[in-house]
């Protein structure tokens, strides 16, 4: 994609999301809770045959932090259709099995608000596609997920922000379960390192839900984006990560990520309300969805 392109695409998606929509949303799903999941998707779904798209948006310095893990330790969150796979979060990096711990803040066409979230990275063994899986998430506002359909927010308390003095502060804890992170990152040092294609621009093509989040059998279902910006991210060293308190599912204080990044930049997608299968297996393919998009 060129830049004007890509200028026309970020105006796009960000011209998806509106205050009043989302506050439209919240209240439709205040009513939507209280009926059974089946009927809450068939909702869900037959509302998105009009308009099947939404704007996503994370917003600048998220960050993503990954932990070298065995089949031992995930086995309750592993589907039988996957395998773990050495890879990195750098295209020059070592390479391990691992987990991934996100947060950052997010607008959408339907809610707006902070995301924990915790990924395995694992091969589909029927698509051969790199795929993130969700383990777990925490989050300060409403969720839709085809397993467990409209949740309210989790969090007791929810601070993610950065200071005037180039850290991000993060301050998490959550109502029901121990999931918790107090945290500091240090990203004055700025760089911006080569990303590793597999894991972010194929492996946004396919994600899945594991363990309590499994989505009853649909498919694994892809993100639209424009692949430089998924190009670099801030490579943070480990000393400038200070993690007072941690933990999430089968990530604790105790483990340290071997990597962790930080995008500086804000990241635009676009994605299917209800999720969904596609078609979509590479850059070009994304590229041309895109142009499809813009010219609708």
């Amino acid at each position: 994609m060129d830049y004007n392109q890509t200028r026309q695409y970020i105006v796009n998606v960000e011209n998806r999301i509106t205050p009043a929509g989302i506050v439209n949303v919240y209240q439709g799903a205040q009513l939507l809770k209280k009926i059974p999941r089946f009927l809450q998707n068939k909702i869900i779904e037959k509302n998105s045959q009009k308009n099947p798209y939404m704007g996503f948006v994370v917003e600048p310095y998220s960050f993503f932090m990954a932990y070298e893990v065995n089949e031992d330790l995930v086995k309750e969150f592993l589907p039988e259709n996957y395998e773990l796979i050495p890879i990195s979060l750098f295209e020059n990096s070592i390479a391990r099995k691992c987990a991934i711990l996100g947060c950052f803040n997010v607008k959408t066409s339907v809610f707006s608000g902070t995301r924990f979230e915790l990924y395995l990275i694992a091969k589909n063994k029927k698509t051969n596609l790199v795929s993130w899986l969700m383990c777990d998430y925490e989050s300060n506002t409403i969720n839709y997920d085809p397993g467990k359909g409209f949740l309210s927010p989790t969090l007791n308390r929810c601070v993610y922000t950065t200071s005037y003095n180039g850290e991000i502060i993060c301050n998490i804890e959550s109502k029901k379960s121990k999931n918790l992170i107090n945290m500091f990152i240090d990203i004055k040092e700025f760089n911006c390192i080569e990303l590793n294609k597999k894991l972010w621009i194929e492996g946004n093509l396919s994600i899945d839900y594991s363990g309590e989040l499994d989505n009853a059998g649909n498919a694994p279902f892809g993100l639209i984006f424009d692949p430089n910006e998924m190009k670099c991210a801030q490579l943070i060293k480990n000393d400038k990560v200070q993690i007072n308190k941690l933990k999430f599912s089968f990530i604790d204080e105790s483990m340290k990520p071997f990597e962790t990044c930080c995008f500086q930049y804000a990241q635009h997608y676009i994605t299917t309300i209800f999720p969904k299968g596609h078609e979509i297996k590479n850059e070009i393919d994304l590229e041309n969805k895109i142009s499809d998009i813009l010219n609708e």
